[in-house]
């Protein structure tokens, strides 16, 4: 990364502190990301978690695959999926709060027995449904938000601090060196004017 400079003091006062806010943040940044790697690890357990949930849930139902045939198609539907918003790592994740369902109406008398605790079973696999599909996109944005992080500690650690710091030097070798001359040619100058003085 190239630096812009002047080889003056107000050009090394401003990378110092332009050096200075990069030092500060990187604790920071660097913990946010190890942060950011526990929760995506964390969140991906949980998507494995509600999968299997899942599936349990789906060949339990299986095994009513005949009993499905007698419940309309249209009987459970959603109605709303109320959402909440977590923070994790400073990264806004959904989750849901509750689901709201739309029943049909349906007379107990003619419909079989076994529909109530169907419809129970179906919200349920709806609400798996829904809970994992967030899960999977809160792994999709925390790991999105721990790639920035990661691209972010590496920039600050390996291009820009040491080109700051580059940057620095070169402007204190500068002044170094502009200040040796100036003293040089002050003796010089003295030598000169003394050799006059005795001259005179």
């Amino acid at each position: 990364m190239a630096i812009t400079f002047q080889y003056n003091k107000t050009s090394l006062q401003q990378l110092e502190r332009e050096l200075k806010i990069r030092l500060q943040a990187l604790p920071t940044l660097a913990a946010k990301e190890t942060a950011l790697r526990l929760e995506v690890h964390k969140a991906k357990q949980q998507v494995l978690m509600l999968e299997e949930q899942l599936r349990v849930k789906i060949d339990e139902a299986g095994k009513l695959a005949r009993l499905w045939y007698e419940m309309p198609q249209d009987m459970v539907r959603v109605a709303e999926v109320v959402l909440r918003t977590e923070k994790i790592a400073g990264v806004a994740v959904s989750r849901v709060a509750s689901v709201v369902y739309a029943v049909r109406p349906y007379s107990l008398f003619s419909m079989p027995a076994w529909i109530p605790e169907g419809i129970e079973i179906m919200k349920g696999l709806i609400e798996l449904r829904i809970r994992l599909g967030l899960a999977r996109r809160a792994v999709t944005i925390l790991e999105n938000a721990r790639r920035k992080t990661t691209q972010k500690v590496n920039l600050y650690e390996k291009v820009q601090i040491p080109a700051y710091q580059d940057a620095m030097l070169k402007i204190k070798r500068f002044l170094e060196d502009e200040e040796n001359l100036a003293k040089s040619s002050q003796k010089i100058l003295k030598a000169r004017l003394a050799r006059g003085a005795l001259a005179a």
